[in-house]
C-alpha cells in the first residue's frame, strides 16, 4: 500500500541506488557498456579526418610501363635468357645509335623518312578534309562518295605497294602515294562521322537564331566535330608512320627503312631495333603534339578525364 506522502503529492519514489560491494569481492570484469551515440560520432570523426598518401606523379606512372619493359629486357639480355642473335641488349642498342648519329646516318635517315612522311600527310589530309566535308555536310555527296570509301577501305593499303610500282615507278612517288593512302581513311571516316553526330537540337537553335548555313556550319557543326577530327588526327599519324615502314622496304635508297633493309641483309638485331625505336619515338611525338593541340581547341568542352588519383 503506497505511502500517504507519494500518493498525495504525485512524487515518485527515491531511485534505488546500489548497495556498495562488501570489501573484499572481485570485481566485475565487464567494461561499462557505450551509447551508440558516442560510437557513431566517434566513426564519423575518423572518416572525417584526411588520410595522408603518397601520391605519385603521373609522368612518374606513365614512365614506370616503359621503363620496366627495358629492365626486363636488359636482365634478359646480360644472364643469357635471350641471346643477341635474336634480339640485341638496350646497351648495344644505344651504343649503335650513338655510332650512326656521330657519322651522320641516323641523321640524315630521320630527315628523309620525315620528309616523305609530312608530304604524305598533307596529300592525305587534304583529300580526307576535302571529302569529309562534302560527304558530311551533303546528302548527294554521301551517296556518291561514301559507300566508295567503305569499299576501299576493306582493301589492305600495303597490298597496293605492287600496283604502285606499276603507276609510279620505284622512286619516291610511291612511298610518298602510300603513306597518302594510309592517312585518308582514319581522318575521312572520324570527320564524316563527327559531322553527322552534330545535335540536331543546337542546329535549331541555331536556325532560331538567326544563322544561315554557312553560320551553322561554322559555329555549329564543325566546332562538333572537332573532338572527332582530333581523334582521326592521332590515328593518322601514327598510320602515316606504319604505312612508312613498308614503303621504304621497297627500293629505298635513304631513310629509316633503309637502314633497317641493310640490318636484316648483315643480321644486325641492334639496328633494326634501333630503327623501331626511331619509329616509335617520332610516333610518340606526333601524338604528344597532338594532345597538346586538343587541349588548347577544346578548352571549352567539359569533358571527363577519370576517376581516383
Amino acid at each position: 500500500m503506497p505511502s500517504p506522502r507519494s500518493s498525495v503529492s504525485g512524487a515518485s519514489p527515491p531511485p534505488r541506488t546500489s548497495a556498495p560491494p562488501p570489501p573484499g569481492a572481485a570485481k566485475d570484469p565487464t567494461p561499462p557498456v557505450e551509447p551508440a551515440v558516442t560510437r557513431t560520432s566517434r566513426r564519423t570523426a575518423a572518416r572525417a579526418r584526411p588520410r595522408t598518401r603518397l601520391r605519385v606523379p603521373r609522368g612518374v606512372r606513365r614512365a614506370s610501363g616503359p621503363v620496366g619493359l627495358l629492365l626486363i629486357w636488359y636482365l634478359a639480355a646480360t644472364t643469357g635468357v635471350l641471346p643477341e642473335t635474336v634480339l640485341a641488349s638496350p646497351v648495344d642498342v644505344v651504343q649503335r645509335g650513338a655510332d650512326l648519329i656521330g657519322t651522320g646516318e641516323l641523321t640524315q635517315a630521320i630527315a628523309a623518312s620525315g620528309r616523305r612522311a609530312a608530304i604524305g600527310f598533307l596529300i592525305g589530309a587534304a583529300v580526307a578534309l576535302t571529302l569529309s566535308l562534302t560527304a558530311g555536310l551533303f546528302r548527294l555527296g554521301e551517296d556518291v562518295i561514301d559507300a566508295s570509301m567503305g569499299m576501299f577501305r576493306a582493301i589492305p593499303w600495303v597490298g597496293l605497294i605492287p600496283l604502285f610500282i606499276v603507276w609510279f615507278g620505284i622512286d619516291e612517288t610511291p612511298k610518298i602515294a602510300l603513306v597518302a593512302l594510309g592517312v585518308t581513311y582514319p581522318l575521312y571516316f572520324n570527320i564524316y562521322g563527327g559531322i553527322r553526330s552534330a545535335d540536331a537540337q543546337l542546329i535549331e537553335a541555331g536556325r532560331m537564331v538567326g544563322l544561315g548555313r554557312i553560320g551553322l556550319i561554322r559555329y555549329v557543326i564543325l566546332p562538333s566535330a572537332l573532338p572527332g577530327a582530333l581523334v582521326g588526327l592521332r590515328y593518322a599519324l601514327s598510320t602515316a608512320w606504319l604505312a612508312l615502314v613498308f614503303a621504304e622496304q621497297v627500293n629505298a635508297d635513304a631513310g629509316i627503312g633503309y637502314l633497317m633493309s641493310n640490318a636484316q641483309q648483315y643480321f644486325q638485331t641492334d639496328v633494326i631495333v634501333l630503327c623501331l625505336a626511331v619509329y616509335a619515338v617520332l610516333g610518340l611525338l606526333c601524338d604528344f603534339a597532338v594532345r597538346l593541340l586538343s587541349r588548347r581547341l577544346l578548352d571549352w568542352r567539359a569533358s571527363f578525364e577519370g576517376e581516383g588519383a
